[in-house]
């Protein structure tokens, strides 16, 4: 059986099992159904848990949006390349207008730790089949937790970002005795914490899985390595951040795609291409909830106007493009948002039924730009921009956003980088986290970045008040939901919303 059809079947199978009355404390749902004694027994039965943490990613536990419904809210509501549409709902406005409430659902965790919770249950229990299976060997077994320990690990590193401070839980809720309040930890432990699980899995974990789809949708090594560069990028160790890049860059498994009349349907449309590195594998059996977003009359986002305008650049004398803004990121005639909906890159929309366009978390082009944003911190000009030439050259980039910056100059040298990111990224869920991590560097050096970049997107006559919000460094993390609060009396709001 393929894959992708066994992720499906797996997934919808342990939502039929697990146990619905559990919506407590972090609702970390109980997974009876794949902890009772009659499971855990047999090799086949701990890949189908570990494939069940995958298929969770496709669609929230309980039903609902997916995952990368969820991340991408997260990572560009807050950020300045979207515009509201006719079904922008009033929720997606607090946030976007930077007046989120902790009564606003885009701020429900749920769906991640339930996740994270099946990624327990798999590192607990899975070393239990070893009893009665003897031909489950260590070298399987320990392959099989290290891809719960990396989801896990990918999972934290979006509430942190998220959230700031947030509860860490390592160990499965598998009755309802087993709930009990948690209290937050401090980010950088969560962080510690992260680094501990994805240092751990990197010498475990496959290098490969013997077929393409399952290379790519399933963590490999070289996945660990790029979430190790997020991270360590994120917390300012640009040296160990270079050094996790290299380790991608050094396997030559992985290239960009060339940037030819096949780019779009290629890399986006079919997926899977030797640019991917780790993609949430959507298909015709599950489509991705990103049609009702984008495509129908009333969707609920488009570009906002200032992607064609100032990020790729509508003018060169010369009649070229930027293949990354019109056809791919946005349809520049009606700033419809296409990387999810496009058919193709010209005018042909994908319909609900064939919405699958997969969430891409890591790709080549990522790596050659954190690669490059941690050569610059670390005064290595002229290596970054190499590296970002070799992205701006596949994609033809437009020479009137070329920042031409002074390669020794390491803040003109970090923009560049955050600019390029912006394009090449447009609409995967990084942008919020990448101005987020360009601004606190070095005690904020660069919050008025910040300040402007909301002065753009927030009505004309909140601007200042928005302004002197984000002075605050506390609110640019979301507020707890009030019904983690209320169900856990552990938990302490984020300060801003008090």
């Amino acid at each position: 059986m393929k894959y992708k059809s066994l992720l499906h079947l797996i997934y919808f199978a342990a939502l039929l099992l697990a146990c619905p009355s559990c919506k407590k404390h972090l609702d970390l749902k109980p997974s009876d159904g794949i902890l009772r004694e009659d499971y855990w027994k047999t090799k086949e039965q701990v890949r189908a848990a570990v494939i069940g943490c995958y298929g969770s990613l496709l669609s929230s536990p309980g039903g609902g949006g997916s995952l990368s419904e969820l991340f991408f809210l997260w990572g560009e509501l807050r950020a300045d390349m979207l515009a509201p549409s006719l079904g922008t709902s009033p929720e997606e406005y607090e946030v976007m207008n930077v007046n989120t409430v902790p009564t606003n659902s885009i701020t429900n965790w749920q769906p991640v730790y339930s996740t994270i919770n099946y990624c327990n249950t798999v590192i607990k229990f899975a070393p239990l089949a070893m009893e009665t299976d003897k031909t489950l060997t260590q070298e399987a077994l320990d392959g099989y937790v290290a891809e719960a320990k990396t989801l896990r690990a990918l999972l934290y590193f979006y509430l942190v970002r998220s959230f700031g401070d947030v509860p860490l839980k390592l160990t499965p809720t598998s009755t309802d005795d087993e709930i009990v309040p948690i209290a937050k930890s401090p980010q950088q432990d969560v962080l510690n914490q992260i680094l501990t699980d994805l240092n751990d899995a990197e010498a475990k974990i496959a290098l490969t899985y013997g077929n393409t789809a399952s290379d790519k949708g399933r963590i490999t090594r070289y996945a660990v390595n790029a979430l190790q560069a997020d991270v360590y990028l994120w917390m300012d160790n640009y040296a160990a951040a270079l050094t996790a890049c290299d380790k991608v860059i050094g396997s030559r498994r992985f290239g960009l795609v060339a940037g030819g009349s096949a780019w779009f349907s290629n890399l986006f449309r079919v997926g899977n291409s030797n640019e991917s590195i780790f993609e949430f594998q959507f298909d015709a059996q599950k489509p991705n909830t990103f049609f009702d977003l984008f495509a129908i009359n009333k969707k609920e986002f488009i570009a906002a106007n200032r992607v064609m305008d100032q990020v790729y650049s509508t003018f060169d004398p010369n009649g070229f493009k930027d293949i990354r803004g019109d056809g791919a990121a946005v349809r520049a005639t009606d700033n419809l948002i296409w990387k999810y909906i496009g058919n193709n890159d010209a005018d042909m929309i994908t319909s609900s039924a064939y919405s699958y366009t997969h969430w891409f978390v890591y790709r080549y082009a990522d790596i050659l730009l954190m690669k490059a944003e941690a050569l610059t911190w670390l005064r290595r000009g002229p290596e970054a921009l190499d590296l970002i030439t070799q992205v701006r050259t596949r994609a033809n980039a437009l020479a009137a956003t070329n920042n031409n910056p002074d390669t020794n100059n390491p803040d003109e040298m970090a923009r560049f980088v955050l600019d390029e990111r912006a394009r090449e990224f447009m609409y995967e869920g990084k942008r919020w986290y990448d101005v987020l991590r360009y601004v606190k560097r070095n005690n904020y050096a660069q919050i008025s970045y910040l300040q402007d970049m909301v002065a753009d997107i927030v009505p004309a006559n909140s601007v200042h008040t928005v302004q002197t919000k984000i002075l605050d460094h506390n609110s640019h993390y979301f507020p707890i939901y009030f019904y983690e609060l209320q169900t856990n009396k552990r938990l302490i709001q984020n300060p801003f919303y008090k």
